[in-house]
């Protein structure tokens, strides 16, 4: 229900929300399209896994060009669960500034069952509500905030009890060391296909994931969970309709997303390095890491970071 009513919200808001036209990558964490299509190219110039989709057509946002509805990464290899990582966090220097930001407080610890409904990712800056400045008067700050409050997981979906069963048997990333098993040094292998889309709402970027197990067959949404940090695989994990093709897809939800990134912009900064829009995606993607640190897509560190 609650899933139901956040998204029914949201579509009617992107009616009526204009399209951010006035730069706030560095003051807010937001993007405008222009800005997003900008450092997507730059992705995609820097780091070949990385391509322009179009989608359905008849799905396309009209403030994105036809050819440019998101990025897309296919067939990207998952050979360990996230429960077998010593440490999630973010790859070299990203490491340094997930332990600063945690410091800070804007990533959350991980949850017990009486901090369920808490924020997924508490931020020291204004909420991201803010950084719409100029959305519809006809939507009130407070409302916006009641809605990201009511922000569904992946635990609230009404799962087929056989799903739970299956957990017992999902494929390993390891090989497999029951005794007397008949392929003992058999890697299973997990592959993603990650998206990249615009989010208007919340003028950032959101990042969708499509996982499949060795068989190529799609995996269902508690497996995909295994992929994702223990901080944020019940917390900011939820399923949704893929915007651009209609398919299911699990998605880190944006809500925290710009100022994160408001975050991550200013400590790069303060290390030396100009947080620059072309690069806005690159950074993000060093951030998205943290959430899911065995799926190995991130050959951004050619993009100059």
């Amino acid at each position: 229900m609650r899933h139901a009513i956040h998204t029914a919200f949201k579509s009617a808001a992107e009616r009526v929300l204009p399209v951010r036209s006035e730069s706030g990558f560095k003051s807010h964490g937001v993007l405008t399209p222009e800005e997003f299509l900008k450092s997507g190219d730059y992705l995609v110039r820097t780091c070949s896994t990385w391509s322009w989709e179009a989608g359905d057509p008849s799905k396309a946002k009209e403030w994105l060009p036809k050819d440019k509805q998101y990025l897309v990464t296919r067939k990207v290899p998952s050979n360990k669960r996230a429960s077998e990582v010593e440490n999630y966090g973010l790859r070299a220097e990203a490491n340094t500034m997930l332990d600063d930001a945690e410091e800070d407080g804007w990533v959350a610890p991980p949850a017990t069952r009486d901090d369920h409904e808490a924020e997924e990712i508490p931020s020291t800056e204004s909420k991201p509500a803010t950084a719409t400045n100029q959305a519809s008067s006809a939507i009130a700050p407070d409302d916006r905030d009641d809605q990201e409050e009511d922000i569904p997981d992946i635990n609230d979906l009404e799962l087929e009890d056989d799903e739970a069963e299956d957990e017992a048997v999902l494929p390993q990333a390891l090989a497999n060391t029951n005794q007397g098993a008949a392929h003992d040094h058999i890697m299973h292998t997990r592959t993603y296909d990650l998206m990249i889309t615009y989010d208007k709402f919340y003028q950032v970027p959101r990042f969708w994931l499509v996982g499949y197990d060795e068989n190529r067959q799609p995996l269902k949404p508690n497996q995909i969970l295994e992929d994702v940090s223990e901080e944020h695989a019940r917390k900011t994990i939820t399923v949704d309709p893929f915007p651009n093709t209609g398919v299911q897809a699990a998605s880190i939800h944006p809500c925290k997303h710009a100022s994160v990134m408001k975050k991550l912009g200013s400590m790069a900064e303060a290390s030396g390095k100009p947080f620059q829009v072309d690069r806005y995606l690159v950074l993000f993607l060093k951030f998205i890491a943290s959430v899911i640190p065995t799926i190995e897509y991130d050959y951004t560190m050619s993009a100059g970071w």
